[in-house]
């Protein structure tokens, strides 16, 4: 027989959370409850403030990292425009320094041939005073016009960093005495006096004796300059233990208070009247400065104003020893018959340096190009080559290449002879077989003398 239950009525049924909630009631006061429930709401605001601040820092963050990625890309631009601005620079830099080259070979070949005019000149027997007269002139003219297209192209040299160094132990008083003797026929022309103080002892500074000398004509050029004519001009030099101090001073017109702090920056000049017929550029005293702190050493200037003359004065560290004086060679006294190609394309220069040359007894054959160069180098003897660089047809580095991987036999020697005068067209020229590189105008007597100092090649 089966069981039977009898299930209460649903009105007696009671949930089990009712059970639950009647037994905590019980179990627990209202006061505690009271409290847990207020601490789990409080607990809920935390993580709500939580979650909000986590919100805005988040909006903050994702600002941040935009500003950051817009900054990145200025930065980019800004590394993409700089490279550009840098390649540009270099590009201005290198058409500078090409312009100057080529301006330097324009001004420098019609200067050769009129120094070597007035050479003649000077040279022709029984030439009347005013002649003689006229071509000095001429030379003075010519030599200042050299050397103010000497120091701008070195003042963008300097500034592009294109200007080394032959560092050597120099006589102070060897380097002095070239540069008056380079100043000297301009001093003699208006009559002033230069008053020489040099030590008696032997003194000795590390340098490079061109540059050095350069500095050192710049300052009495300029001395001579400013001052009238049958003023009196200063140059002394004094030893100490570690170095050596040089002043150059004058009696001539001054430098004004107000352009002292500037007369070494570029293209710097005092004022002039009308009367006055100074030339210059405004570069030869920043070249003088950049030179001597190039051999670690100083230059100042003074003047009381204008009117009262003025003082530059050149500090130099002092070398340990001196030179080794190498001795000259012995000179017969007559001058070798040799037989010479010129090279030139430049009809006046041609024809002048010929007639200097054939005026000392030599055998002279002219070219005026590249490729007629070459065959008529090719196709006999020589003793020596004189021959520009830039030649029609072939210039002269082409040239000279050719000969000397063609030639047979004796070899002759080859002057460069040209307006081209950067260092590396130098390094250039003495690579392609050249044995001197000489740059216009050259002096008549300095390029005959190169030229009676050429060996004589031995004869096939």
């Amino acid at each position: 027989m089966g069981t039977y239950r009898q299930e209460p009525p649903a009105s007696a049924q009671r949930s089990i959370e009712d059970l639950i909630c009647d037994n905590l009631g019980e179990a627990i006061p209202d006061a505690v409850l009271l409290r847990r429930i207020r601490a789990l709401e409080a607990e809920l605001d935390a993580a709500q403030a939580l979650a909000r601040r986590q919100g805005e820092e988040r909006l903050v963050m994702e600002a941040a990292l935009a500003a950051l990625r817009e900054a990145n890309e200025h930065l980019v631009l800004a590394t993409v425009n700089a490279e550009y601005q840098r390649e540009d620079a270099e590009a201005a830099n290198r058409r500078q320094n090409e312009f100057l080259a080529m301006l330097a070979h324009e001004l420098r070949n019609p200067l050769s041939p009129l120094a070597m005019a007035a050479s003649l000149l000077e040279r022709e027997a029984g030439a009347a005073p005013q002649q003689l007269k006229l071509a000095r002139v001429i030379g003075r003219q010519v030599d200042h016009m050299a050397r103010l297209l000497d120091d701008l192209l070195d003042a963008a040299r300097i500034s592009s960093g294109k200007i080394t160094l032959e560092v050597e132990a120099l006589a102070l008083a060897d380097v002095l005495r070239h540069a008056v003797e380079t100043v000297q026929p301009r001093i003699a022309e208006r009559a002033q006096t230069l008053d020489v103080d040099l030590p008696a002892e032997a003194v000795a500074v590390a340098g490079d004796k061109v540059r050095l000398a350069q500095v050192f004509t710049n300052l009495l050029g300029n001395a001579s300059k400013y001052t009238g004519d049958g003023g009196r001009l200063a140059l002394a030099a004094q030893a100490g233990p570690d170095e050596v101090v040089v002043t150059v001073g004058d009696n001539g017109t001054g430098i004004a208070a107000d352009v002292l702090p500037y007369i070494f920056d570029l293209f710097t000049q005092g004022p002039r009247s009308l009367a006055r017929s100074e030339g210059g550029l405004g570069v030869g005293l920043n070249v003088v400065r950049n030179l001597v702190g190039m051999h670690r050493g100083t230059v100042e200037a003074h003047s009381d104003g204008p009117g009262l003359g003025s003082r530059f004065t050149v500090r130099l560290p002092r070398a340990a020893g001196l030179p080794a004086v190498p001795a000259e060679p012995a000179r017969t006294g007559a001058t070798l018959r040799r037989r010479i190609l010129l090279v030139e394309d430049n009809a006046d220069a041609s024809a002048t340096l010929a007639d200097i040359l054939a005026a000392e007894g030599h055998d002279v054959v002219c070219a005026a190009d590249g490729r007629a160069g070459l065959a008529l180098a090719l196709g006999r003897q020589w003793d020596v080559i004189v021959c520009d660089i830039g030649l029609p047809e072939l210039d002269g580095f082409a040239l000279m290449q050719a000969l000397r991987a063609q030639q047979e036999g004796a070899r002759p020697y080859a002057i460069a002879l040209t307006g081209y005068g950067q260092p590396d067209d130098a390094a250039r020229g003495l690579a392609a077989g050249f044995d001197r590189y000489l740059v216009k105008p050259v002096g008549t007597s300095a390029l005959l003398a190169v030229v009676a100092d050429a060996p004589v090649p031995a004869r096939a």
